[in-house]
């Protein structure tokens, strides 16, 4: 019974600290902003190939990502990121520049307990998770492919 007690006092305290959001202005935001990502990123994707003709397109888009990941770490770095995402929410995580912005943030905010210890092992304790599952399930589904 004190432990019941206890939690829903603990939930009402944090849904007293929970921000309120309104869900249509975030929404909008978070498409509009997760799309402009995209659009930048077809923008370079189109630089590139007009640069550089001969190029095949899936080294192309191997160019884009990382011009992309190398952009949202940049922006990371100088803090600018960070208000994207409080202002874009899910639509500046769901883009690859998200995924850049889960490795970056943790590795600045750590590299005080030095390069091993701080920065290299808090560098994947969010994007870790992730690579593993992505991992997993493409070796899944490659067996499936095989088998099938």
């Amino acid at each position: 019974m004190h432990y019941r007690k206890r939690n829903e006092m603990y939930n009402q305290y944090v849904n007293g600290k929970i921000p309120k959001t309104s869900e249509w202005p975030s929404l909008f935001n978070s498409f509009w902003v997760g799309g402009l990502i995209c659009i930048i990123g077809q923008g370079i994707n189109d630089i590139i190939l007009e640069l550089m003709p001969t190029l095949a397109e899936q080294t192309a888009w191997a160019y884009t990502l990382i011009i992309l990941i190398f952009i949202g770490s940049f922006l990371t770095g100088i803090g600018v990121y960070d208000r994207i995402g409080k202002f874009a929410g899910g639509g500046s995580i769901v883009p690859i520049t998200g995924f850049s912005n889960s490795i970056t943030s943790p590795a600045l905010d750590f590299r005080s307990e030095g390069i091993v210890f701080g920065m290299c092992v808090k560098m994947f304790s969010i994007a870790g998770p992730v690579i593993v599952i992505g991992f997993v399930a493409s070796t899944l589904v490659g067996l499936l492919y095989l088998i099938i």
